[in-house]
């Protein structure tokens, strides 16, 4: 192409749970659009548009998909067999790509797609339109080496990384954790591996932090801890933990907090934990669109550590304490266990938390503050600048 033409990037993101994919491709869209740079996200999150895009970005919203078991989906919202849902959503990624005509696409996580989803659409770009790059992206951490080497060959997907992917970029450090170790990625692969390092996410000066303290009456003295349970699906018990831990302590907890339970919550769950919640002045809402606006104005975060929550929290540098969920999958474990190695957070493993216990490890960390926010502040997130290079690579490309 031709170095003032538009540059078209076309990202795919399956969103089957929770918020991590969609706000994951948002981030990595804001730093990659541009005057002459058009990008267009697939995605089947909900609530995809109740997020702020940066100009020259849009997304294209497929029908959603909800995961029941590792291999089962059902449609999220409308009633149809789960196979006629993923035939539109075949459909509408194929004409998406057709009619857009990427000059890069970018797949998030699932090298296929959602049970393969996006395979047609990678063979037709291969034969189509060779001169388009295709990207995928996975996160440093998937899950246990043995289960993502079993899927992975099950679905004969180290073949199709060779043949269809011009690279692969981790959203990751390969001192922290290597993929290519643990997932056992064929050396014939390697050329094509760009660890891009964490991805950054902005940092807002001090008056937006006090702006969000002012909003939600906390005080410059006051501890504040923002507890959040990501999508919210399988976040009730994170909450409950953080609330039974009042009930322990009801009159000894000198700090503020807001809980942010996720859009989707059960409503019932959502009910059940504002009702328990307002006893200790503790503030709830499902949903906030600039998380990283709240992280940066707490003095103390508590998640289960999803890799997208973590780069926000390294990105504001704020001390926090995750208490990884173990299942279905390991990978917040994992993370949670290499992170804390580092010194950049601490955490709980699920089994162990009790109300006395979480009191302890918070008022620990309160009492390190510094010590975390230095590793922080040493720790380089380069997943953007990296990614940056990689495009204007390409685009210089004749």
């Amino acid at each position: 192409m031709s170095e003032n033409a538009i540059y078209n990037i076309l990202m795919y993101s399956h969103d089957t749970y929770g918020l991590g994919h969609i706000r994951r491709s948002i981030a990595i869209a804001r730093h990659l659009s541009g005057k002459e740079v058009n990008i267009l996200i697939l995605t089947g999150s909900p609530i995809a548009g109740r997020f702020t895009l940066p100009e020259q970005v849009d997304f294209v919203r497929i029908p959603g998909m909800i995961k029941k078991t590792n291999d089962e989906y059902h449609s999220l919202s409308i009633r149809i067999d789960p196979s006629q849902a993923l035939t539109i959503r075949k459909n509408i990624i194929a004409a998406t790509a057709e009619a857009f005509r990427p000059d890069l696409f970018i797949v998030d996580k699932e090298p296929l797609g959602l049970k393969k989803e996006v395979l047609p659409t990678l063979q037709w770009l291969r034969k189509s339109l060779p001169q388009t790059k295709t990207i995928l992206g996975l996160r440093d951490i998937l899950d246990e080496s043995a289960v993502i080497c079993r899927d992975w060959e099950n679905k004969n997907v180290y073949r199709y990384l060779e043949e269809l992917y011009d690279e692969i970029w981790i959203y990751g450090n390969r001192d922290i954790y290597d993929p290519i170790e643990e997932y056992k990625i064929p050396a014939r692969l390697k050329q094509k591996i760009r660890f891009t390092g964490y991805i950054p996410r902005k940092r807002w000066p001090n008056s937006v932090r006090k702006k969000i303290r002012k909003r939600y009456r906390i005080l410059k003295d006051d501890v504040f801890i923002l507890v959040t349970a990501g999508g919210g699906g399988d976040g009730r018990e994170l909450l409950n933990h953080y609330l039974s831990m009042h009930d322990f302590f009801p009159a000894s907890l000198p700090f503020k907090s807001l809980m942010i339970t996720g859009p989707f919550m059960p409503k019932s769950s959502r009910k059940s934990i504002k009702k328990r919640a307002v006893q200790y002045g503790i503030k709830t809402q499902p949903f906030h669109p600039n998380m990283e606006q709240l992280i940066g104005a707490a003095d103390l975060v508590i998640s289960m550590g999803g890799y997208n929550t973590l780069c926000e929290i390294l990105s504001q540098q704020t001390p926090a304490l995750i208490i990884p969920r173990d299942t279905p999958r390991k990978e917040q474990l994992i993370r949670a266990k290499k992170l804390t190695k580092q010194g950049l957070i601490d955490y709980l493993p699920w089994e162990d938390v009790s109300a006395q216990l979480l009191r302890d490890k918070i008022f620990t960390i309160l009492g390190r503050q510094n010590k975390y926010q230095k590793a922080m502040e040493s720790f380089k997130l380069s997943g953007l600048e990296v990614m940056r290079n990689r495009v204007a690579h390409f685009r210089n490309l004749p």
